[in-house]
Parts: C-alpha cells; structure tokens; sequence
C-alpha cells in the first residue's frame, strides 16, 4: 500500500475540499434549517463526479477507485458537518457500485445515469420497523409473477424515501423470497403499491428518513440484483463498501472539528492567555489529534483492501477486508462524535448555540452510533466473528 497520494488522487482532494468550502459549508445551514440539499448543490456534485463515483463511466459515473472515493467523502464530511451531503453520497456511491456489479445490464443502463447526473436518488431499504440489525428475520416477502416481482411488506428508518418521490429513483430492497433465500431488488417509489412515512429525526436534516410499505408493488424482474434467492450475501457485500464511506465522512467531520477547536482556543483568551496555552487542552486536543489521525489511515487502508479484492469481484481476502471495515466503522464514529463534543466544551457556553456550528455534526455523528450502515455492536460481532472464527462461535 502506498500511503503517498498520487498527483491526479491530491488534484481531485483540492478540488473536493474547494467543493467542501465554497458550496457545502455555505450551505450547510440551510441544508439542515430546510432539511433539503438544494439541487445546485447536487447539481455541483454531478459536475465534479461526486455522484455514485465507483459506477463506470459507461453508465454514468467516473469509474473511481475506493480510494479516490473515501478521498471525496471526507472532504463531503468536513464541509457538511450536519452529515446530510454525505449520507446522499455514501448511498450513491456504495449501492450505486453495488448495482453497477450485479444488475442487469438493462437495469443499468436505465437507472444509473440518472443517478450520477443527480436526476435520480438511489439508497438501501433492509430495515424493518420489528428488527433493524437481524436481516435474516425479516417480513417483507416478494415471489415471482412472470416477468415481474410483486413484494408486499414494510421497511422503516430508511434514507431517501422523500428525495426519490421528488426526484425519483428508488432503493434496493431486500426481501424474503418465497421460494427460498432472499431477493435483492431496485424498486422504485413511484411504483403503485408504494406508500411513503417520513420519520423526524433530530439530525442529518438535510436527507429524509421514513418507512415504506409494499401493498403487493409490482417491479419488473430486470431489477433483481444477482439471482434470485442470493440477495443477502449481495446486500452484505455492499455495507462494506458503504461502511468505508461513513467511516470517512465521519473522519472529516471529525478533522473539521479540531480545526475549529484549534482556531478558537488560540484566540480565545483566559486568566491572561490564550485557552492554547493550557496543558489541560492542550493534552485533550493532542489526544483527540492522534485518535483521528489513526482511524483516518486505518479507513485509507480498508479503501485500499476494497480496491485490491472487493471491488474486483475477488472473495480470497474476504476475513481481511471484513475485519477492517469493521474496525473502522466501530471506532470513525464514536472518534468523531467524542472530537465534536469535546470541541463545543473548550467553547463553553459558546458551544451550546447554533451560532458556533459544531451542533450540527453531534447531531449527525450520532446517527452512526444508534445504527445507519450497522450499529457498534453489530461491528463487534464481526469483528468476533472474523477473528475467532465462525465454526467457533456456532451454537452447539
């Protein structure tokens, strides 16, 4: 692994992070204050590749490499604290990739451009309002009828479900087949049969959450992704992928932060001198410092792991890139959440008004903590999983 960017990968970080600064941070307020991305900021994005970057070029997107993509969500991250414009990224890119390797190629060729030039949305649907975390539990079923799956079920705290009526598109959805196994299909919401719920969260404003329900949709058989039966293993495949992107967003948001910090506690005066020139912040800052610096290399290397296997169709490495990215996704967010937290602490009261920003990224931060993309302790049992083995940890 290189750890030494090369000049086209440090070209397009400068320009993601001018992105960051010019569009994003100047629009970040209103993005959760009107719990929408305003579509010049998509429109932006599209121009850029920011859009479903893995997807290859014949279908709309830029054909990036993992790493390249972890570049961009950082610098999403650290100039959207709220999160909003990361989570519509990570979505794009991770699921968009994932459609890109499994569906059919009239599927493609239909659904991703759009999704690249941000005329469409595309997202995840696997959670269900009776369990979130056990997919295999699951009550959403489809069968096949003909040329067409017809899916009856519910699915709850789902990103996207308002961006894809008003733009349209849909999620990948995954439900118990009745014959065997499970079916991973694009549906979209437009679709009849489709009724939508948005949920009021108290962060990542500028994305909708909410529930769908399947009253027996109809979605032509073109968009199952793989074959039919096989859609969990297709759905795990693409958290991985998706996890490295959250993992990365949140090391951005999480350097925005100390940024922040740092500026403040050098300027900011107490007993006579600057907060800097106190040990007992300067110590946390430290601390802090060297935390986000270790998980932002560590996700570089699951990027890296991706680039090297995943996304090369290969499985050899399977236990090595699982053990990473979920390493990565157990400690980014609660890094970057303790970062935003101790940073509106130096601020004081200060810290505790919208006026200083820094709310924005606590209140976004702490999705990933409750469980978008996998919660902690579902990591740790991965990461338990990989590491002792699973012969080891089945049930006599």
């Amino acid at each position: 692994m290189e750890f030494e960017l090369s000049d086209e990968e440090r070209a397009f970080q400068e320009a993601a992070r001018r992105f960051g600064d010019r569009v994003l941070r100047t629009h970040e307020r209103t993005i959760d204050s009107e719990g929408r991305i305003p579509p010049e900021v998509l429109s932006s994005m599209a121009e850029l590749g920011l859009l479903a970057m893995p997807v290859p070029e014949a279908y709309g997107g830029m054909g990036a490499t993992a790493v390249l993509t972890e570049i961009a969500a950082e610098e999403i991250g650290r100039g959207d604290l709220s999160m909003a414009t990361a989570v519509f990224f990570l979505l794009e890119a991770g699921w968009g990739w994932l459609l890109s390797r499994h569906g059919t190629e009239d599927a493609k060729r239909e659904i991703l451009p759009p999704v690249c030039a941000g005329k469409a949305f595309l997202g995840i649907a696997t959670t269900e309002p009776t369990g979130g975390s056990d997919l295999a539990a699951m009550r959403t079923r489809s069968r096949r009828d003909g040329a067409e799956f017809v899916l009856h079920g519910e699915k709850s705290f789902v990103s996207g479900v308002e961006e894809a009526k008003l733009l349209g598109g849909g999620h990948l959805t995954l439900s118990k087949s009745e014959e065997s196994g499970f079916n991973f299909l694009y549906v979209p919401t437009r679709t009849p049969g489709i009724s939508t719920q948005r949920f009021q969260n108290m962060g990542r404003m500028g994305i909708s959450t909410g529930g769908l329900t399947y009253a027996d949709a109809r979605v032509p058989a073109r968009y199952l992704l793989g074959t039919e039966g096989r859609g969990f293993e297709l759905a795990l495949e693409g958290f991985t992928v998706a996890r490295t992107f959250v993992s990365a967003a949140c090391v951005g948001a999480a350097e925005r932060a100390l940024e922040t910090g740092m500026a403040y506690i050098r300027e900011r005066t107490a007993f006579g001198q600057p907060l800097g020139k106190f040990e007992g912040i300067q110590f946390e800052l430290v601390d802090l410092w060297t935390q986000v610096e270790a998980v932002k290399w560590q996700c570089r290397r699951a990027a890296w792991l991706l680039d090297a296997y995943t996304l090369k169709g290969d499985v050899s490495h399977r236990s090595e890139v699982e053990r990473a990215v979920a390493s990565v996704k157990l400690t980014a967010p609660p890094i970057a959440f303790e970062c935003i937290k101790r940073v509106m602490m130096w601020f004081g009261a200060a810290g505790y008004t919208k006026d200083a920003g820094l709310e924005l990224g606590l209140r976004g931060i702490m999705s990933y903590l409750v469980g978008a993309e996998g919660g902690l302790n579902i990591m740790r049992l991965i990461l338990g999983r990989e590491l002792l083995g699973r012969e080891f940890l089945a049930y006599k």
